[in-house]
């Protein structure tokens, strides 16, 4: 699925609400005793508002990362319990609308959750990311630490992935989805400019 346009991509984004990115069976497995399971309690449409929010806070003239913060994980509705493949699944989506840096910065989002830069100073992982790695591949390899090294966005995804992280804090209001509107339309309108000239 491509997404053409800001108007479909504010639908799937308000689809978030009440949706989130762990799977039953995997709550089940977090807590075979019942009860409260373990994990996050914020959905996708809170979490991906929190993580703009964040990444609007630290990054204030980085528009298109803070861009990339509220729609990383919308693979999750693309494409529900492919975890491993939530990333791909939202950069090939937003691609033709929002551009080659937003679609790469989503697209490693999960690889920068295995990557040791993750883990500096700053908020804590959540719950659930503290699992991320396993279903993500494992810890990263010396040759795949390296090669994400190598790519130029990998700072901006760690950037983003420790927004990821912090952006989880149940009944924290991060603002209306309608306040980013604007800024989606910008960054589509400056892709759309772009992708005339090549």
């Amino acid at each position: 699925m491509e997404l053409r346009g800001v108007e479909e991509l504010m639908n799937l984004l308000h689809a978030c609400r009440g949706v989130h990115d762990i799977p039953e069976l995997t709550r089940s497995r977090l807590h075979p005793g019942g009860g409260t399971p373990v994990g996050d309690h914020v959905d996708l449409h809170d979490h991906a508002l929190q993580t703009a929010a964040l990444l609007r806070r630290s990054h204030p003239s980085d528009k298109e990362l803070q861009v990339a913060g509220l729609v990383h994980d919308i693979g999750h509705l693309l494409g529900p319990g492919d975890d491993a493949g939530h990333a791909d699944l939202a950069a090939d989506a937003i691609r033709p609308l929002l551009g080659e840096r937003v679609s790469g910065l989503v697209r490693l989002h999960v690889a920068a959750g295995r990557h040791p830069a993750a883990a500096s100073p700053g908020p804590g992982p959540s719950p659930r990311n503290t699992l991320a790695p396993d279903a993500a591949g494992g810890a990263t390899t010396r040759h795949e630490a390296a090669a994400f090294e190598h790519d130029l966005p990998a700072e901006d995804a760690v950037t983003l992935r420790q927004a990821d992280d912090a952006g989880k804090v149940p009944g924290l209001y991060a603002g209306d989805l309608e306040d980013w509107r604007t800024l989606l339309e910008l960054v589509a309108e400056r892709s759309a400019r772009l992708g005339a000239a090549d």
